[in-house]
């Protein structure tokens, strides 16, 4: 039980003159609901007093706890109910004498504690707030230890003023309520938490519910019943819906993609291909002397032709999908499209063969491979230094350093002459992690450190030319296949992509 932040454990006797002792806990074994008190927690209780409640109510103070010990086997308590002065005292005592409570129960807060195997705490540190005459004590051990029965020697008159029928009665029926409550309580979290409510006062699932716990656990082997009651289309067409305590929330995998995007010079175009005019050498200057005739030079000039290629698909889904799940399978359509198309384009832009698609960085053949390693299964640090000096300082210094994750892990240990790590974190929020001073981006199609691979790219990705023919598109057709209760959506992308100046890259390769 909780009242409160504080947390209830705990049972006793009492005399006639309302003297009470009994144990309020019982360090020999865990309580109802696995926690363990260590006797040191009561330290700090001992030799205070401390109110004595009825049912933990902090408007029934019925006595007071004056003695409060430490022993092996519990936490022993001893006061006196306030029979002389409070009506609800001498309720208490007269409930206490007959039998109808019998418990003690401890109200603390916890200040440290540690879980248990199995379940449960194990409580260390606690402030003692109060102990309460219950019924049913959190712990069974907990109990009255010591009650005087009434004397007999005591005038039958004394005895007979007082009728203890009624309140004997009305304890017990607070007995049967209360365990009756507390069946019914652990009944209930022992249950799945599924249709409750009036409608379903059995808690008991539906057919659908039982038929799609069905699916979750076994797939298309669930069974005909199982999937006949699930299924509003065919499995490729629309698939199955939870039901509709799920149906508002979907459980998606990360999708991850190379952000060369952001890195690289993007333009638009309304054109299918872009043609950029290039210089591919400059003037031949000559030193002459004073009537030395002039030579004449040009620079050569060239081409560089960037198609637009195209990128789509298309699902279908059933109307009743649609419907049943209120727009929101429309949306994670639409998401998972745009997650598809943003990987694909992620890894043309590296890995691309430049037919039908963009020609990828590390497949356009101009891009030269500047370092080659020692080792075909390591990179040392100078040869890191090493590619990152073979570009002149004008790239260099706009450069970005791109690796796949495995890459990246391998070379964060990396240190140069003086122990210092090549690989530096970000100091400030939003800034990239940074190797020899220049950003790090992680590129997830890039290769992994092997034989002939090439896990290492540097240089300035203003050179890799990115052009949008159109963005991602997305048509609904409703009509298609409208007879088959079915919706198409429809996914386009035109996008192209080159390397525009190989001068500003440079890649490492394994040996």
């Amino acid at each position: 039980m909780h009242l409160d932040r504080i947390e209830v454990k705990a049972s006793f006797t009492a005399d006639d003159t309302g003297a009470i002792e009994g144990v309020a806990w019982d360090f020999s074994s865990p309580d109802r609901v696995g926690d363990i008190i260590e006797p040191a927690a009561f330290a700090g209780a001992v030799g205070k007093s401390i109110p004595a409640l009825f049912a933990h109510d902090q408007s029934q103070v019925v006595g007071v706890f004056d003695s409060i010990v430490v022993e092996a086997d519990g936490l022993k308590v001893k006061g006196r109910l306030l029979v002389d002065t409070v009506e609800r005292a001498r309720e208490v005592r007269s409930m206490i004498q007959v039998k109808a409570v019998q418990g003690l129960s401890i109200g603390f807060m916890t200040r440290k504690a540690a879980p248990r195997k199995g379940g449960g705490r194990t409580i260390q540190e606690l402030d003692l707030l109060e102990t309460s005459i219950v019924a049913i004590p959190a712990h069974p051990g907990a109990r009255i230890t010591s009650q005087k029965e009434l004397e007999m020697s005591a005038p039958a008159e004394k005895i007979e003023n007082k009728d203890f029928s009624a309140e004997l009665k009305a304890a017990n029926d607070n007995i049967v309520a209360l365990t009756k409550r507390l069946e019914t309580a652990e009944t209930e979290l022992a249950r799945p938490n599924i249709n409750r409510g009036a409608a379903n006062d059995n808690h008991e699932p539906t057919a659908e519910q039982k038929a799609f716990g069905a699916y979750l656990r076994h797939g298309k082997e669930a069974g005909a019943e199982e999937l006949k009651t699930l299924t509003v289309s065919s499995d490729p067409a629309g698939g199955y819906l939870a039901p509709a305590e799920f149906s508002s929330e979907f459980v998606r995998n990360l999708v991850q993609y190379s952000q060369i995007r952001a890195i690289a010079s993007v333009r638009s175009t309304g054109s299918p291909s872009v043609i950029y005019p290039a210089r591919t050498s400059v003037t031949n200057a000559l030193w002459k002397g004073e009537t030395q005739a002039q030579t004449g030079s040009e620079p050569a000039f060239g081409q560089a032709e960037i198609p637009v290629n195209e990128l789509n698909t298309f699902v279908d889904i059933s109307n009743q999908l649609l419907a049943d799940s209120a727009g929101v399978a429309e949306a994670e359509v639409r998401l998972a499209l745009a997650e598809d198309f943003g990987q694909k384009e992620g890894q043309a832009f590296l890995t691309g063969s430049g037919s039908i698609m963009p020609m990828g960085l590390l497949k356009d053949p101009n891009v030269v491979t500047g370092v080659t390693t020692a080792s075909a299964t390591a990179i040392a640090a100078d040869e890191l230094i090493s590619l990152f000096y073979s570009l002149p300082a004008t790239y260099r210094n706009a450069g970005h350093w791109g690796m796949n994750t495995s890459t990246l892990a391998a070379i964060r240990r990396l240190k140069d002459g003086q122990g210092n790590f090549l690989w530096q974190p970000a100091f400030v929020a939003g800034q990239p992690e940074t190797i020899l001073g220049r950003p790090v981006v992680e590129l997830i199609e890039m290769d992994s450190i092997a034989t002939g691979k090439t896990p290492v790219i540097f240089g300035d990705f203003s050179g890799y030319r990115i052009v949008d023919r159109i963005a991602m598109s997305i048509l609904t057709n409703p009509y298609l296949l409208a007879t088959n209760g079915i919706t198409r959506f429809h996914a386009t992308r035109r996008v192209g992509g080159a390397v525009l100046q190989p001068a500003k890259f440079s890649k490492l390769k394994n040996a």
